[in-house]
């Protein structure tokens, strides 16, 4: 994962500079709690580096590749070797023919050596040296034989597959690339909080303003209802519901700011700022308040983009793919094991090691060739593991073409809805400009005797109302583009993250 590199120490500071747009959440009474000053690049990048799910995720591939090496082990070349010494004691036959001989000593080292290569095309080729020191209390001279050989072995029917000799190989390749999508949806759905709970935190500070706006306005008219009321314009019974209509906004009022403090701890949560959370910390929130210019293409566009781009469908494409590798090396384990091997050796003899390697070239040599037949009778493991895994990869195949329907549903809704808060932003607009013209309108029959608190307080209260939902359509409109951009694929992309899996997965071996 590497996402642009920007200080997050740097972010965090007390009496950060705002941006024009900007809504500061701070509390003021709290000046000695640190101050993190984000936007959404920032507060993507601050997660990104700092989430605890995250830090797990990413270690899954470094896992997985492991597991790759040791499977591409299998063709390693192998060296063994031995050295053996031995002495025996004992009694045998004399070399007359009657009679033994007593208490005959034997003094024998043999060694080997050799180097193993099996090949993927179903070919193990050797390389072996081996030799041989006997000395006799029965004989004067020493015996030292030396042989180096080669043999090679090839599969001819069981194992000559070399997909099938390579499956392993390959499936755990494909085990780390369907990580590295893990990964991927992992980091686009840790984005996609993200930026919710930053709307939803600059949303819950809008509607503080708006309340503490109301707030004020409530406490005006109350004032006025009392100054009325105190020259006898106005019946004391109007104090009532100017009274009533101010302790609901305060209590309004109090609902948003506790609404603010838990909007901050889940966002405070997602950025993880430090090892361990300063809970009191307070953010200062950076943005501008309108709508995106961002042009949607046709529904269609956004649909073929998930089927290319979505996690999820990647990784189900990868596990069709293990699963074909399933059915090549399970069919390669029904039939019979057939092996073809030539030895060949070249000899020396002598009574001494060094003289032993010299007469190599000498007319001893052997050689043997054949064939080894294995077979189970019945083979019912083998079939059973091969109709496991033919039936296995047809279920794949069923499932991905369901997961596939369900991401098209996923994303024809998420762009109704995208289109749907772009019509209500308008509409809460008009909305709201209307309830503003109606509090003027009834404030000033107010103050001509022509109206009652009770209809300035409620007409208030329907722009205070009007006020929220037109800030509400905003933010549910950015948070329905950004579900729109995790819902096709792309979140990250747009966001100028660059996280493994980017590349879309196909069924033909090749991989993202």
């Amino acid at each position: 994962m590497r996402p642009s590199v920007v200080s997050l120490l740097a972010i965090m500071m007390i009496g950060c500079p705002v941006l024009a747009g900007s809504v500061d959440g701070n509390q003021p009474d709290a000046p000695e709690h640190p101050t993190i000053c984000l936007d959404i690049p920032t507060a993507i990048l601050m997660a990104l580096e700092n989430n605890a799910a995250i830090a797990v995720q990413r270690t899954v591939p470094q896992i997985r590749r492991t597991y790759e090496q040791e499977q591409a082990s299998a063709f390693d070349p192998v060296l063994e070797g031995n050295l053996t010494p031995r002495r025996a004691v004992a009694d045998r036959l004399s070399r007359a023919g009657s009679g033994l001989e007593r208490y005959v000593v034997t003094d024998a080292v043999s060694g080997s050596i050799s180097l193993t290569k099996p090949t993927p095309t179903g070919t193990t080729i050797a390389i072996s040296g081996s030799s041989s020191y006997t000395d006799s209390s029965l004989y004067s001279d020493t015996f030292t034989s030396t042989r180096l050989g080669l043999t090679v072995t090839q599969a001819l029917l069981q194992g000559i597959d070399v997909q099938a000799n390579l499956a392993r190989v390959e499936q755990a390749r494909l085990e780390t690339q369907i990580s590295e999508y893990e990964l991927r949806a992992v980091s686009e759905a840790l984005v996609e909080q993200v930026e919710l709970a930053f709307w939803d935190y600059a949303l819950a500070q809008r509607q503080i303003e708006i309340y503490a706006d109301s707030v004020d306005l409530a406490r005006q008219q109350l004032e006025q209802t009392q100054e009325r009321v105190r020259i006898g314009r106005l019946a004391e019974t109007e104090l009532a519901a100017a009274q009533a209509e101010l302790a609901l906004r305060q209590e309004n009022l109090i609902n948003a700011t506790s609404d603010l403090a838990k909007r901050r701890l889940e966002l405070l949560r997602l950025l993880n700022p430090d090892k361990r959370i300063d809970w009191d910390t307070q953010l200062r929130l950076q943005y501008q308040l309108a709508i995106p210019d961002i042009q949607l293409d046709h529904v269609d566009r956004h649909v073929q983009l998930a089927m290319l781009l979505r996690p999820e469908i990647n990784q189900a494409k990868l596990q069709i793919r293990r699963g074909q590798l399933d059915v090549v090396q399970t069919k390669n384990g029904l039939l019979p094991r057939l092996d073809l091997f030539i030895d060949l050796g070249k000899s020396g003899y002598a009574n001494s090691f060094a003289n032993s390697l010299a007469n190599l070239d000498g007319h001893g040599y052997d050689y043997s060739f054949g064939l080894q037949l294995a077979y189970t009778l019945g083979n019912r493991a083998a079939q059973a593991r091969h109709t496991r895994a033919v039936v296995t990869q047809q279920q794949m195949s069923l499932a991905l073409e369901n997961l596939k329907q369900l991401v098209e549903v996923d994303v024809r809704s998420a762009y109704i809805e995208v289109e749907r808060t772009r019509q209500q932003i308008h509409a809460t607009a008009a909305t709201r400009a209307l309830q503003q013209e109606k509090l003027r309108a009834e404030s000033e029959k107010f103050k001509v005797g022509r109206s009652t608190s009770l209809l300035v307080a409620q007409a208030q209260r329907d722009l205070v109302a009007s006020q929220i939902a037109e800030s509400q359509a905003l933010a549910n409109h950015l948070k329905a583009l950004v579900r729109l951009f995790r819902l096709e694929g792309s979140l990250l992309h747009r966001r100028g993250i660059t996280v493994p899996g980017e590349r879309p997965a196909d069924l033909t071996g090749k991989g993202p």
